[in-house]
């Protein structure tokens, strides 16, 4: 694969290299002190990564300080936590809900509501209104007593528990906003997962025919892997502090990918490029760096800022989402600019490696891209 290449020629006289020229040479120069910094980097975030299903939440959806918002913090404090989040588990039965049967499986979770401490009190079924007229489905409700993203991690621990109470002719299931939440984060990252299963394979043919090797196909996937794993762990993090939605997690992974790829390919070609020209793997990746890392940084900044404006949203889920893609790019940028100039810098013109057949990786450009220039 070949590209054009407009840097300047051989003949011409060395200029003083730029900020980024001099950081491209430092991280060629000190490739373990920069691997070993990202690896601190990658185990100290990515340690926590593993807990971003169970950290993160799908509440959120609403305008925070909006006149619904505080009706249903108001029902909370004076009804026992029996407002929107709370939690609801309806028994159906082909007898009358009366039937001894029915009352153990009634005592039985309202035994598992009760041992769960963000449920504030249990409220029975009620005739003529939480018990259906032909008196074969009955509602108890769990009251909320913490906040709607804990009450969707509440769900998650009880519905399949509730679930497992039913026996033969009675059904227990619990329902409600808070378990409807629960339900779609696990549909949203069972989906997320499938959809990398089945997109990353088209991914890497499309990595290995961009490259035109398969070192330097892995190199964008470098990239990805220590931005997402130093955004996901970040986003758990902060899950402590504010919540943080699903979502987030979602396009964290699309943009770290999506940067890595594009990041990857600006550096790569010039570094082959002004390798081809100096032979010397440090000069060419500090010309890599005073050029296309220039165009990364700016990229960067740029989504960066463009982002920015999302954080005025009222809405948490909104803001959230902006703060996942805010995290992938600082640091697939921050990788971008230290980690993968001080990799090249190591592989020289090993970078060309595993080429594909009839790739001409040693020549930068491209007589047809120069026409239509």
């Amino acid at each position: 694969m070949t590209f054009v290449d407009h840097a300047p020629k051989t003949g011409a006289p060395p200029s003083a290299p730029g900020p980024l020229g001099r950081l491209g040479d430092w991280t060629a120069s000190h490739f373990r002190t920069v691997l070993a910094g990202w690896v601190i980097v990658v185990a100290v975030l990515g340690v926590f990564a593993p807990q971003v299903t169970t950290a993160l939440s799908g509440a959120g959806w609403q305008s925070n300080g909006s006149e619904s918002v505080a009706v249903r913090e108001l029902a909370q404090q004076h009804f026992g936590g029996t407002g929107s989040t709370a939690i609801q588990v309806v028994v159906h039965a082909d007898r009358p809900v009366t039937d001894p049967a029915v009352q153990t499986v009634l005592a039985k979770a309202t035994k598992l509501l009760t041992a769960n401490d963000r449920i504030s009190e249990v409220v029975q079924p009620r005739a003529g209104a939480t018990i259906s007229q032909d008196g074969r489905t009955a509602v108890l409700l769990g009251g909320a007593k913490a906040n709607p993203d804990d009450m969707v991690r509440a769900s998650d621990d009880l519905k399949n528990p509730l679930r497992a109470l039913s026996t033969d002719g009675i059904a227990v299931r619990a329902t409600g906003a808070s378990v409807m939440w629960s339900d779609f984060n696990t549909a949203n990252l069972d989906a997320m997962i499938h959809a990398e299963i089945l997109s990353w394979p088209v991914t890497l043919i499309v990595l290995v025919i961009a490259f035109g090797s398969l070192v330097a196909a892995g190199l964008p996937l470098l990239l990805t892997m220590a931005g997402l794993a130093a955004s996901v762990g970040s986003l758990v993090l902060l899950s402590h502090v504010t919540p943080i939605s699903i979502w987030a997690m979602d396009f964290a992974l699309m943009f770290a990918l999506a940067l890595g790829i594009d990041y990857a390919l600006f550096l790569v070609i010039r570094f082959r490029g002004a390798l081809a020209r100096h032979g010397d793997p440090r000069r060419a990746v500090e010309e890599t760096m005073d050029t296309a890392g220039k165009a990364v940084l700016l990229s960067g900044l740029t989504v960066l800022v463009s982002l920015s404006a999302v954080m005025l949203v009222p809405a948490p889920a909104v803001r959230t989402m902006a703060v996942g893609i805010m995290l992938s790019v600082v640091f697939v940028l921050a990788a971008t600019l230290t980690l993968l100039p001080a990799v090249l810098g190591k592989l020289g013109p090993r970078v060309n490696k595993l080429a594909l057949p009839r790739s001409r990786t040693d020549h930068v450009v491209s007589p047809p891209l120069r026409r239509l220039g």
